[in-house]
């Protein structure tokens, strides 16, 4: 029987995007700044810090997106894990500024640590519920439903986030971690991703081990090196091409500040450009990857970011550097619409929970090396050296996507509901 494309529930499934985007969006654009003004750590300092929900996404997304993969209750394989990581997430979130106002180093990195922990618990579930309700032939465009939820998020942040945090800085992340926990349990309560189970069923799924799943992770990465070379090159693109989006994401709003000279709320607000242009173009961003090819959709969009962003070197006009952003998020939409449905449709159903994980491995790892490396290059060069290291990232991105031969669309892909 035809699948249909279902839009209303794609829509619903997105608000869990919606949630981690306010989160992180919010994180990225402040966190760096507390650090720098509140205790005075340099760049590479602050860049290892923000590496550590990546390094909780090294060592955990492959585990819980297996151990989902597995898990049969009656709320599903997914939902159980959003339950009992978002509350942890917004409490933790919420303290982040007032552990800031403390002046206490310990204290403020006990709080990032421990709601970084919280979002890793249920980061790869969330996103994982796409291709579970998606057949492959709408993925795409399913996926750029779901990035237009997170760029309206992140987009939320940037322009309302200003004036919230021009008013008190504990206002944008009591207003963030309680929308992020309103929105997983949206998706909690109108999205049901499995087909009911029985009690005696679950049995048949054993829980599996950290161990487990970090031997899996091996054997899949063994086949990566070993096997089809489309599957490695695609890790490595998004690897080089987070790397560079994961820099400017960390460190543009301090660029705006203590190189432009700008507010920390202002060097935001251009990023929110970038964001409104991803968020709308999103929807489009499917549709051409479907019809277009996703592997050529991709090499356009980090064509056109890298152009925008070599640009940007010699631009300090406001105004100015709103418009390229504005252009190119556009880019950044085709690339990251199309870029994870490529990956799942190169597994099987079963390995869906798997293979999210992998993606994540790849673009966690990537978000691990890139805040100390830029940090190093700010330091050693200035803040103009972060736009030049960004574009030679997305430029590797590039080269390595002309390597990719699969992960167009599987037509007789089945789904779960």
């Amino acid at each position: 029987m035809e699948k249909k494309f279902k839009l209303g529930k794609t829509f619903v499934l997105g608000f869990g995007f919606l949630g981690v985007s306010i989160i992180w969006a919010l994180y990225n654009a402040y966190v760096p700044i507390f650090l720098k003004s509140g205790f005075h750590l340099s760049s590479f300092v602050i860049g290892l810090i923000m590496t550590i929900d990546n390094v909780f996404a090294i060592l955990l997304l492959p585990y819980l997106g297996a151990m989902s993969d597995r898990t049969r209750t009656r709320l599903g394989r997914r939902r159980p894990y959003i339950l009992g990581g978002a509350p942890f997430a917004a409490l933790f979130f919420i303290l982040i500024p007032y552990a800031t106002l403390t002046k206490s180093l310990s204290l403020m990195m006990t709080t990032i640590i421990l709601m970084n922990l919280a979002m890793a618990f249920f980061r790869t579930p969330v996103i994982a519920l796409m291709p579970d309700i998606i057949p492959s032939k709408f993925r795409s465009q399913a996926n750029g439903i779901i990035n237009f939820m997170g760029g309206l998020g992140a987009l939320l942040v940037y322009f309302g986030g200003k004036k919230l945090y021009d008013a008190n800085i504990a206002y944008p992340f009591i207003v963030g971690g309680l929308t992020m926990l309103a929105a997983s349990l949206i998706v909690v309560i109108f999205i049901r991703e499995d087909r009911p189970v029985d009690v005696g069923e679950s049995n048949d799924n054993p829980p599996i081990s950290l161990k487990e799943s970090f031997i899996a992770l091996m054997e899949n990465l063994k086949d990566v090196a070993l096997g089809e070379k489309s599957l490695m090159f695609i890790l490595l693109a998004i690897f080089s091409w987070f790397v560079g989006f994961n820099a400017l994401e960390t460190f543009f709003t301090s660029y705006a500040k203590f190189y432009l000279h700008v507010k920390a709320s202002t060097g935001a607000l251009i990023l929110g450009m970038f964001v409104l242009s991803f968020m709308v173009f999103s929807l489009f961003a499917g549709f051409i990857g479907a019809k277009h090819g996703r592997r050529k959709t991709i090499q356009e969009g980090l064509l056109l970011v890298s152009v925008i962003m070599f640009i940007s070197l010699f631009v300090h006009s406001f105004w100015t550097l709103s418009l390229l952003f504005l252009v190119g998020g556009i880019g950044w939409a085709l690339v990251n619409v199309n870029s994870l449905p490529m990956v799942v449709d190169m597994t099987t159903l079963k390995k869906v929970g798997g293979y999210t994980g992998l993606y994540y491995f790849a673009s966690q790892a990537a978000n691990i090396v890139a805040p100390p490396l830029a940090g190093i290059a700010i330091d050693r060069f200035g803040y103009p050296a972060l736009l030049t290291f960004s574009v030679v990232f997305f430029v590797t991105a590039f080269v390595f996507m002309m390597f990719v031969k699969r992960g167009e669309i599987v037509e007789d892909q089945e789904v779960l509901a």
